[in-house]
């Protein structure tokens, strides 16, 4: 959990929400993961499914994962497997621009100098190539460690000191070249850019305009300024960015007594702030002064990295919460579809479908396809047959937020559609969403017709009265996580309903033998993990699981050390450790080139709360969060 999260949860606990789903169920015992592998668990769930024949026979080492796996570590290190080298491409200050002030390790840059250097706490990233030697890498910088940006420790802040830690959200936008020593970062680039806290961007879609988004600096509800705890990204097959605000909420407060509303608390928004103390310098975060700010955060972001003059986008259609990505997929029948989770304990996993299709080489006409369409939220069932002893595997369906239907009504507090999406957690309660574990990262399958979501852990679940344990959700105080699957019931990602089942139970076999949290039976001391968080694909198939979770390597945490990136085999069920992170850090955010030679990977905040990391530089060097370039040393492709 980042620091950012811990100052969020203590200074605004999350409070009771009315619980629609009726699966409870009693706690699962370890027989239930000892009865097969992970693949015979994907065979039973896929019997449906093209893929069912291929998951059943599937046995033994899979092929897809040719590389040796590493052990655990806590040293202050990046570590990958034999074969392969990693090396630093960008950190957290350098400087974008020839005329750019260099990093000062004392902590003394200015505000205008980090609006021209490389962001703070890089989390997701997409790459855009242009041609063989060119590419644009665009990437999310989330928040900011106080205590290491400035000399004070963010105990003295100014409202200079503000400024400068709005200048290090949001988004930088990177040129890549092709060299001889392999892909570098080019100072000067002709695509460079930060996109941050206070650049000026545009609302589209339905809650364009609505009174809920307008403030005394714009009565048009139109014209946002700023993006910022960006945490996870997608991208679109017309060339476009997205990047998603998730714990938007922490940066506001007031100065002032105010009356926080309903909508306001169940987005974790209140009077005091995450400790970021924005609300105390600069009045556009001051609830009190300005209560309709907040509704403008908590989006996702389209943005055009190949135009640096281009404005960004928040789509609205897509829905305001908590966003973790966006992961965008062409549906067969050419209906553009995004899932989405919502990162935090109890809420819900979103997905959108265009109301026009996707006209390929026509990027004008795709512009626009996210404004108009149908946000839905998951509902998960348990199976319905008896003789599903185990219960881990279920139907379920996707309830559409439309205003006007399933109670979706004035009489509820939903006065409009643009009231559905502005409180779209509110939306997704009435109807009867399942609560989830945190629900983070989606991914699709790259050529079939599964998606995968990262749920990273829940310590209210079976405690808290509104968070029961429920179908994928099945663990009492939930530290460990598990990654959920589901195919659509036809093979269209436009199906209303579809079947799923749990790829793993992260856990600690060691620690908690023969119990529910040693965890599925793919998990082994040898690649056992915490809180997996960041997910995606590569062309081949090879499913990379990121963790942001528990560094301590003590108690239920023994043994699993510093977070780490694995591998896995969605088939066969099979997981490799492929690298481990620095001290204190999460490892997050994934790109790879075209030729799957080259894989960028994020390591976000090491030595947070100054807990002793001198990553990159080492030494004595102030520790910097960095996007890492990893290669095989023969120049294969990676993770064959």
């Amino acid at each position: 959990m980042s620091q950012f999260e811990r100052q969020d949860e203590q200074n605004h606990p999350r409070s009771n929400t009315p619980q629609f789903s009726q699966m409870v169920e009693k706690m699962i015992s370890r027989r239930r993961f000892l009865g097969g592998t992970a693949a015979l668990s994907a065979a039973a769930f896929f019997s449906v499914s093209p893929l069912s024949r291929a998951i059943a026979a599937a046995t033994g080492s899979s092929p897809l994962l040719g590389f040796s796996a590493v052990p655990t570590s806590t040293a202050d290190t990046f570590v990958v497997p034999s074969g392969y080298k990693a090396e630093r491409l960008i950190s957290w200050g350098d400087a974008l621009f020839a005329d750019a002030a260099e990093f000062s390790e004392h902590g003394n840059n200015s505000a205008a100098d980090q609006l021209r250097q490389f962001g703070d706490n890089n989390d997701g990233m997409s790459l855009f190539p242009v041609d063989h030697n060119t590419a644009i890498l665009a990437v999310n910088n989330e928040y900011c460690n106080y205590e290491l940006m400035f000399s004070h420790q963010g105990k003295q802040m100014t409202q200079e000191d503000v400024k400068r830690a709005q200048a290090a959200h949001g988004v930088a936008v990177i040129t890549l070249n092709n060299t001889d020593a392999g892909w570098q970062f080019t100072k000067d680039g002709r695509y460079n850019r930060r996109i941050h806290a206070n650049t000026p961007m545009m609302m589209r879609g339905p809650a364009k305009g609505n009174a809920l988004l307008q403030t005394s600096a714009d009565p048009t509800g139109a014209q946002i300024l700023g993006t910022f705890n960006n945490c996870a990204n997608g991208m679109t097959p017309w060339g476009t960015y997205l990047t998603c605000e998730e714990n938007f909420n922490g940066y506001f407060g007031s100065t002032a007594a105010v009356d926080i509303t309903p909508a306001q608390a169940r987005y974790g928004i209140g009077a005091q702030d995450a400790g970021w103390q924005w609300h105390n310098l600069d009045e556009r975060f001051d609830l009190a002064k300005h209560p309709n700010e907040c509704n403008r955060f908590g989006w996702v972001v389209e943005i055009d990295p190949n135009d640096p003059t281009s404005t960004p986008i928040k789509r609205s259609a897509l829905g305001r919460f908590k966003h973790e990505n966006a992961e965008l997929v062409i549906a067969d029948n050419g209906h553009v579809v995004v899932y989405l989770g919502d990162d935090e304990r109890g809420e819900h996993i979103y997905r959108f479908v265009s109301r026009d299709k996707f006209k390929p080489n026509y990027a004008a006409a795709n512009r626009h396809l996210l404004d108009e369409g149908t946000l839905y939220v998951a509902r998960f069932n348990n199976a319905d047959s008896d003789d599903n002893d185990d219960k881990l595997s279920g139907s379920g369906e996707w309830l559409p937020l439309i205003f006007g239907e399933h109670g979706l009504t004035p009489e509820n507090g939903f006065a409009s559609q643009a009231e559905v999406l502005i409180h779209a957690r509110l939306a997704a309660t009435q109807v009867g969403a399942t609560t989830m574990d945190r629900p983070e990262w989606v991914a699709v399958h790259p050529t079939e017709p599964m998606v995968f979501c990262t749920l990273t852990n829940n310590k209210n679940r079976g405690v808290a009265d509104n968070q029961p344990l429920n179908g994928p959700n099945s663990r009492a105080e939930n530290h460990y996580g598990q990654i959920v699957r589901w195919q659509p019931t036809s093979g269209q990602h436009t199906d209303a309903t579809f079947n799923w089942d749990l790829f793993l139970l992260a856990g600690n076999p060691s620690v908690h033998p023969n119990t529910p949290y040693a965890g599925s039976a793919n998990i082994n001391t040898d690649n056992m993990f915490n809180s997996p968080d960041g997910i995606g694909f590569d062309k081949a198939g090879r499913l990379w699981i990121q963790t942001d979770g528990n560094y301590s390597n003590q108690g239920d945490f023994a043994g699993q050390g510093n977070n780490q990136m694995l591998c896995a085999d969605p088939a066969t069920g099979e997981i490799k450790r492929f690298l481990t992170g620095p001290t204190a850090c999460e490892i997050t955010g994934l790109a790879f080139t075209p030729d799957q030679k080259t894989l960028f990977v994020g390591v976000q905040h090491p030595g947070e709360e100054l807990t002793g990391s001198h990553f990159p530089l080492g030494g004595t060097h102030t520790p910097r969060s960095s996007v890492m370039v990893i290669t095989r040393e023969d120049g294969g492709i990676i993770g064959t």
